[in-house]
């Protein structure tokens, strides 16, 4: 049984909700990352905000140790990881 709000949006944008709902394949290295061959965008949404990512373990190692991150946050976050090089 869906909630009231949920109802609406799957009836009012079926195609957005099949877009989140359906599994991609995974490129190699999300697939070594995230130790499973596809996935869907739902599995890191917060179900209360969807503007959070919920970090698992493995997501926390590398995003400073947050529980949940910001979409606003995320590519500053990603982007510590990749240091300018000199010119």
């Amino acid at each position: 049984m869906l909630p009231q709000r949920l109802k609406k949006v799957v009836t009012d944008n079926p195609k957005k909700v099949a877009d989140l709902i359906d599994l991609v394949n995974l490129p190699t290295v999300l697939r070594d990352f995230m130790g499973q061959s596809q996935s869907s965008r739902l599995n890191v949404w917060d179900p209360v905000n969807k503007n959070v990512v919920n970090c698992d373990q493995k997501l926390k190692s590398i995003l400073l140790g947050k529980s949940k991150v910001d979409l606003t946050e995320l590519p500053m976050l990603i982007k510590l990881h990749f240091p300018k090089q000199p010119k």
